[in-house]
């Protein structure tokens, strides 16, 4: 296997999220080829617009768009305690010395981790490139992404 690692981010759960940018950003300083692909809630993460809008193409999807509020508005997995949770785990990260959400996603701009959006998700929840961080390389299906990350190791979070 060459040093490759593939991550399908599946959810935009905050604590997800999180192992999933420090796996990449971990692989990614020590060598790795590193490729996220972000399908269905975890394409919250590279929301362009952050917080709460109705985007999308009908009424349907603009209530998803709706509920897909960017980084910043991602809900722990388990105990979300009205949405303190999130605040809660980036005050304890800061405290600890530990990179937040936020800046482990920014690390992993800066070290080259590849970002690809899940093309079929993108179609059933009404979302557009437009509406995606400018980092995304490219709109793909399973098939291209499977062809990316052949060779390598792949995690589904």
């Amino acid at each position: 296997m060459s040093k490759k690692l593939s991550i399908v981010a599946f959810s935009g759960d905050f604590d997800k999220l999180t192992a999933v940018f420090t796996l990449a950003t971990g692989a990614a300083a020590t060598g790795y080829e590193v490729n996220l692909f972000f399908t269905f809630w975890g394409l919250d993460a590279i929301k362009q617009k952050q917080g709460r809008a109705f985007i999308g193409g009908t009424w349907l999807t603009k209530m998803f768009g709706f509920f897909m509020g960017g980084l910043r508005s991602t809900p722990v997995s388990r105990l979300n305690f009205w949405g303190i949770s999130p605040r809660i785990f980036r005050s304890l990260m800061r405290k600890n010395n530990v990179a937040t959400l936020e800046e482990l996603v920014d690390s992993a701009k800066v070290l080259g981790v590849n970002f690809y959006a899940c093309e079929m998700a993108m179609n059933i929840l009404g979302l557009k490139r437009e509406h995606f961080i400018p980092e995304v390389k490219d709109v793909i299906g399973v098939a291209t992404f499977l062809k990316i990350a052949d060779d390598g190791q792949t995690l589904f979070i």
